[in-house]
């Protein structure tokens, strides 16, 4: 499995991102799909996912609360490609991103954010106040 990010970069609070990932090595749309970030001094926290593997919730999208109604979560199966469409972003979601997929994921709860066995090397995005 690989995962390549991109789209990073330096915007403006108040400005938008996509972030790209694009992935080999699996079948795309079995796997479950997050986006993670770390930003400096902090942990890691998830952000979004969406459902692919189980019936139970295929096609179940989360979001973690601090990027609710500003972040979108997408894919293009015919490219291998998970997206994050980031808008109105501010100072606080200056991060490294992570891409990441699971064959079999735990549904996130609330703000908590499971396992992923697999991750991209990240996209750096900073965002200037």
């Amino acid at each position: 499995v690989q995962l390549v990010e991109s789209g990073g970069g330096l915007v403006q609070a108040g400005g938008s991102l996509r972030l790209s990932c694009v992935t080999s090595g699996f079948t795309f749309d079995e796997y479950d799909k997050c986006w993670f970030r770390q930003a400096p001094g902090k942990e890691r926290e998830g952000i979004s996912c969406v459902a692919r593997s189980d019936p139970k919730w295929r096609g179940n999208t989360y979001y973690s609360s601090s990027v609710e109604g500003r972040f979108t979560i997408g894919n293009d199966a015919a490219k291998n490609t998970m997206y994050l469409q980031m808008n109105r972003l501010t100072p606080e979601d200056t991060a490294v991103y992570y891409c990441t997929v699971d064959p079999d994921f735990r549904p996130p709860s609330g703000d908590m954010f499971y396992h992923m066995d697999h991750w991209g090397e990240g996209t750096q995005v900073t965002v200037s106040s």
